[in-house]
């Protein structure tokens, strides 16, 4: 794996976008980015790569460029087997596949796409509750798919997650009430409408709910 002079390493860390740990762990390869994708991409291009036995340069970015279409199908199909599993309809391909996106990244252990669905049937639940409309609980349960989107985005800013999200989702044709949902769930901007304290409450209770989260057993006892 690192090869002569350490070309082999090298070639996978630069097609990958991901560092590679060899330690003195025996048969063990730590892999370490801060985006979950690129951690998943590696270790799937690796996992071919120590079955195949071919490892050497043009074979690693052979198998890398294979495996990263590989990946992002299988990210477009988590997303729609989303949407098609919560009923949301019309929601524009950039927006589908940084849904699936979510199923990699992980927020204090809780898996952020469960969350994300999780939350999302919760505030359709408390739209309908509260006496909302159809088409208001449908708006609901879009910006609580939605809440956690800029949390997944290819590219860094300062912003937080919040404002990214509401962000995206006005770029990407959203509702004004999900964009206003999305970008108030942590109080970072005026709430306009009935769905985002809604939407805020949701998204604490998924957090909240024992066993969602990493918690030290102190604590919750």
């Amino acid at each position: 794996i690192i090869g002569r002079e350490g070309r082999n390493i090298k070639t996978l860390e630069s097609a990958t976008g991901a560092e590679l740990v060899v330690d003195d762990t025996p048969g063990v390869i730590m892999i370490s980015s801060f985006d979950p994708v690129r951690r998943e991409l590696c270790r799937l291009s690796l996992k071919q790569l120590v079955a195949d036995r071919r490892i050497q340069p043009q074979r690693i970015e052979e198998v890398v460029k294979k495996t990263r279409k590989e990946l992002e199908a299988r990210i477009a199909e988590i997303g729609e087997r989303t949407i098609i599993k919560l009923g949301i309809n019309g929601l524009d391909p950039y927006l589908v596949k940084m849904v699936g996106r979510m199923r990699f990244r992980s927020s204090y252990g809780q898996n952020l796409l469960r969350h994300s669905i999780e939350t999302a049937n919760l505030c359709a639940t408390m739209a309908a509750e509260l006496g909302l409309n159809r088409k208001q609980a449908q708006l609901a349960k879009r910006a609580g798919l939605l809440h956690d989107i800029g949390k997944v985005v290819e590219n860094e800013t300062d912003l937080t997650h919040a404002l990214i999200g509401a962000e995206l989702c006005k770029k990407h044709g959203e509702n004004e009430v999900v964009c206003n949902a999305v970008g108030a769930h942590h109080d970072e901007m005026p709430m306009t409408s009935i769905l985002s304290p809604i939407i805020q409450a949701c998204d604490a209770i998924s957090g909240a709910r024992p066993g969602a989260r990493r918690e030290i057993l102190d604590s919750y006892l």
